[in-house]
């Protein structure tokens, strides 16, 4: 078990650390304090090497220039928010709207646009942990209130990488954070997702308008490309959406809550690697990297379906839907949430 730091680049003038877990078994993962972001989660091969679960890049610019929130931390409120608008206790409430009329991942000044502060690691005979923190004012993020939020990564001896999420605020706020990492385990020759497996435990996702917003009605997975309630290709997935707009998915699913049993898993046949998702929120956005916009990376490599996020968090626009879940935060409140992984290599 160790813990090791290293220097990352600087980002606007002032350093970047990555710090770096390995477990017992040799797995690692490398976080930088900025954007809390989720730079490697590297395990063992067979052939006494280290394979990346995750889309990665050694150069910090790489994940600053481009528009995708790689790997970083999502927030306050990640996904849409229809018109950057919504109303707490009666009270109307108008925050930035970065993505058209609306407001997307906790907007330009979100958790993801910030190093954050290391409060601490923590290494013991089973698990290591990085605690980071971040306060956000409304006049940098434009949410109403002061939110002072921690993120915490623990890895542990048995190949679970948790990710736990804390806040509270001074004033009514949302709060619906996320984890924006990229996954695709296959070899780094394999240059798409096309050949994973993906699982999903759900019978339904959200319809949603020309601007990702939901409609609020729930379609049926059940014989559509949606449907992955049994490990499928995402290749023939991806190839059934091929006319869409989006030429791929930006879609977002609902699921079962559960830090016991799998929301979803992804893996590679060829290799064996698999990551299986737990998370305790009812919702599961996977977007697939549908763009070849030269700014997306793995090491240096540049095309669509390169890797799948998959964000776990509350249904999107969920203040502004009965039924898909509260993500107010009050005075005197504290909220945590839940996102762990398990790798099998």
């Amino acid at each position: 078990m160790n813990i090791a730091q290293e220097p990352f680049g600087t980002y606007k003038g002032k350093p970047v650390t990555k710090y770096v877990l390995t477990n017992n078994n040799g797995v690692q993962a490398g976080i930088l304090d900025f954007a809390g972001l989720l730079q490697s989660f590297k395990v063992p091969t067979k052939d006494g090497g280290k394979a990346d679960m995750v889309l990665t890049s050694e150069n910090l610019d790489e994940y600053t220039n481009n528009g995708f929130c790689t790997d970083r931390l999502i927030g306050r409120v990640a996904g849409r928010i229809a018109n950057g608008h919504f109303s707490i206790n009666g009270k109307e409430y108008q925050v930035e709207q970065n993505e058209g009329k609306n407001s997307l991942h906790g907007g330009t000044n979100g958790f993801y646009s910030y190093i954050w502060n290391v409060d601490g690691t923590k290494k013991t005979a089973d698990y290591l942990s990085i605690t980071l923190s971040l306060t956000l004012t409304e006049e940098m993020d434009t949410f109403p209130g002061t939110i002072h939020v921690t993120a915490t990564y623990t890895l542990d001896n048995d190949d679970n990488l948790t990710l736990k999420f804390s806040a509270t605020s001074d004033a009514d706020t949302l709060f619906n954070p996320t984890n924006h990492t990229y996954w695709n385990m296959a070899a780094a020759s394999v240059k798409t997702v096309d050949q994973l497996k993906l699982y999903v435990n759900s019978k339904d996702h959200l319809e949603v308008d020309d601007g990702k917003i939901p409609t609020g009605k729930r379609l049926d997975n059940a014989g559509t490309p949606f449907d992955f309630s049994k490990p499928t290709r995402l290749g023939d997935a991806l190839q059934k959406m091929a006319s869409t707009k989006e030429n791929g998915f930006d879609d977002i699913w609902e699921v079962e809550p559960s830090l016991t049993k799998p929301v979803a898993t992804l893996e590679d046949p060829e290799s064996g690697r698999k990551m299986t998702l737990y998370s305790d929120r009812n919702a599961l956005i996977m977007y697939s990297m549908n763009s070849d916009d030269p700014a997306v990376y793995n090491h240096g490599q540049v095309h669509p379906h390169l890797g799948l996020a998959m964000e776990a968090q509350t249904l999107s626009d969920a203040i502004n839907h009965d039924g898909f879940g509260d993500i107010t935060l009050h005075p005197n409140e504290e909220k945590n949430y839940t996102i762990k992984w398990h790798v099998e290599y």
